[in-house]
């Protein structure tokens, strides 16, 4: 190695505050609620070869996924047909992107005329057209439905925007404007690092950089070789199932065998259940983003994250499964449930060979909603896309989070002032959910209830969500976590959503989304009696649930008290 310790890591922390000051320009300068307050977004740096160099650890699917988008736009115009000032975009699944909503952008960084690295950001725009307001059409059979499918295309050519190809994203959306103002965020995040990149090789010169970056991602292999020389030799299987495709097709299978051979993890999905008629399917980027994600929890958090830390992993995927979709499959719920569920059982299988290291399982979904139709404040359009929060699984040391975005998604919620401001909607209730979370001697993180209201003006819905009939696994004699609920209550009752369904509804409506809790870790006998009551006055945790399932009577115990302080009046 030429380049001097010193020197490597300063250049290796500059890069990572580049993805990082990427990430926060991206959000500061975003016009939708989606990027501004949930922070559906990721932003990342990459070689000359595009490979990964640094990024701003936000999204896991995203980011695990990027690289096949930047591999994607090399194909499409090799180095020698880029210029200073090009942009390219991209959202097609099946060409390096993961669901038509999520649009990636990849800028060349170029000194002296020599191109010296990549910056790449992907956004998820609230809508990208097809038959749905917010482009999750949870009915989708085929892409086509899903919204607008665009290859890798020059948006900037020269730094000049290409107008025909922004006019025909523009006239395809239902909120124009908004889209146009999130692409501007989305160029002026790439312009944040091909001027920090610029500098970087002023002081450094190309020559050190270049070299600095082949150094930064061998590091980051040798310390993931080194991490996954300490896991057991051998193979592991884990299989679980997404509740349905919302077309009849019910408990499809995903079966992960996990390999441990020295410092070599391979990841072998055969078994899984062929691709289905419903917008449950994954591209392969989905996947292997899952997978990336879920061995990099196992290993040690502070490897440098970059294409170096992937080199170690092989991924089997059979083509035509739902891990690995074919063209025209429906995936705008592949990239937000089945990453999920891919998720869940590699790490229920590595979970298998280091139970100290794995967690029970998360909520497994992200509980994707979205509203859209006419502002009856002003006449305009919008389009609103969230995701929910649910419960964090337990673990060995400890109990699970409450109410959080979780693995894959790893996004902010939409504060309630925000959306009754930006929508014609309204947060009516916003409140954990007691017992939902899976009993143990550490107990699983509860689900959320959020109910949202239409107000003034017919809406069309949609719901894309999982564990509503197959609660997340719990760990070593821990409970399953409670499955998800939704409900649809209108002036004539109360009435059960499907968990993928999509309708018109009224003046008046709420959705109330109960989102699912998590599983439990250890036996619920071993737990620490005190800690049951101090959930139990949290309102965590129920008398019932106490009693029946940790065998702990809170009723006793407050009538004991009674006793001990009449004593000692006594």
């Amino acid at each position: 190695m030429s380049v001097d310790p010193i020197t490597l890591e300063v250049i290796r922390n500059a890069a990572t505050a580049i993805s990082e000051e990427m990430n926060a320009n991206l959000i500061r300068t975003g016009y939708s609620p989606n990027i501004k307050e949930r922070r559906d977004c990721s932003c990342a740096v990459f070689d000359a070869d595009g490979e990964m160099i640094s990024q701003a650890e936000n999204m896991p699917v995203h980011l695990g996924a990027m690289p096949f988008s930047v591999a994607a736009a090399l194909d499409a115009y090799p180095p020698e047909t880029l210029s200073p000032g090009d942009s390219i975009m991209l959202n097609d699944p099946f060409r390096g992107g993961a669901h038509l909503p999520d649009l990636t952008l990849v800028t060349p960084v170029f000194v002296d005329g020599e191109l010296i690295a990549f910056a790449a950001n992907r956004a998820h725009h609230a809508d990208i057209g097809g038959s749905t307001a917010g482009s999750v059409a949870a009915d989708s059979t085929e892409i086509y439905q899903e919204g607008l499918r665009i290859p890798p295309v020059k948006l900037y050519e020269g730094g000049d925007v290409v107008e025909d190809i922004m006019g025909m994203i523009l006239a395809n959306v239902r909120t124009p404007d908004e889209r146009r103002g999130d692409l501007r965020a989305q160029a002026a995040a790439n312009e944040t690092a091909r001027n920090r990149l610029q500098g970087l090789a002023e002081k450094y010169g190309t020559e050190t950089l270049s070299e600095a970056i082949d150094e930064i991602q061998d590091y980051s292999e040798r310390r993931m070789r080194s991490e996954i020389q300490e896991l057991p030799d051998g193979t592991v299987s884990f299989a679980d199932v997404l509740d349905d495709d919302g077309q009849g097709t019910e408990n499809i299978g995903i079966k992960a065998s996990v390999s441990i051979d020295d410092d070599e993890v391979t990841v072998d999905f055969e078994g899984t259940d062929p691709q289905t008629k419903g917008a449950v399917n994954a591209v392969f980027a989905v996947t292997a983003s899952a997978t990336y994600y879920a061995i990099r929890c196992l290993t040690d958090p502070d490897i440098p994250p970059n294409n170096g830390c992937y080199r170690p992993i092989e991924i089997n995927a059979p083509s035509g499964t739902v891990v690995n979709a074919k063209p025209p499959a429906a995936v705008v719920g592949g990239n937000l449930e089945v990453s999920q569920r891919v998720t869940d059982v590699v790490l229920g299988a590595l979970g298998e060979l280091v139970p100290e290291r794995a967690t029970a399982a998360h909520q497994g979904t992200m509980n994707n909603v979205t509203f859209g139709g006419t502002d009856p404040r002003d006449g305009s359009p919008y389009a609103f896309y969230e995701t929910q929060g649910g419960g964090f699984g337990a673990r060995a040391s400890g109990d699970g989070m409450d109410g959080v975005h979780v693995h894959m998604s790893n996004t902010m919620n939409t504060p309630a002032e925000v959306l009754q401001t930006a929508y014609p909607l309204a947060v009516k209730r916003y409140e954990l959910r007691a017992d939902t979370g899976g009993a143990g001697k550490q107990r699983g993180g509860l689900g959320l209830r959020r109910d949202i209201e239409v107000r003034g003006h017919d809406a069309m819905f949609s719901l894309l969500s999982e564990r509503r009939t197959h609660g997340p696994y719990g760990l070593e004699g821990g409970h399953d976590g409670e499955t998800g609920d939704d409900k649809l209550l209108t002036s004539d009752g109360e009435q059960d959503l499907p968990s993928k369904t999509k309708r018109t509804l009224h003046d008046g409506d709420i959705v109330s989304i109960r989102t699912p809790g998590a599983g439990g870790f250890g036996e619920a006998t071993e737990r620490d009696p005190e800690s049951v009551r101090r959930n139990v006055k949290l309102g965590k945790v129920s008398e019932k649930a106490a009693r029946e399932t940790y065998g702990v009577s809170i009723v006793d115990e407050a009538q004991n008290n009674k006793s001990t302080a009449r004593e000692e009046r006594s």
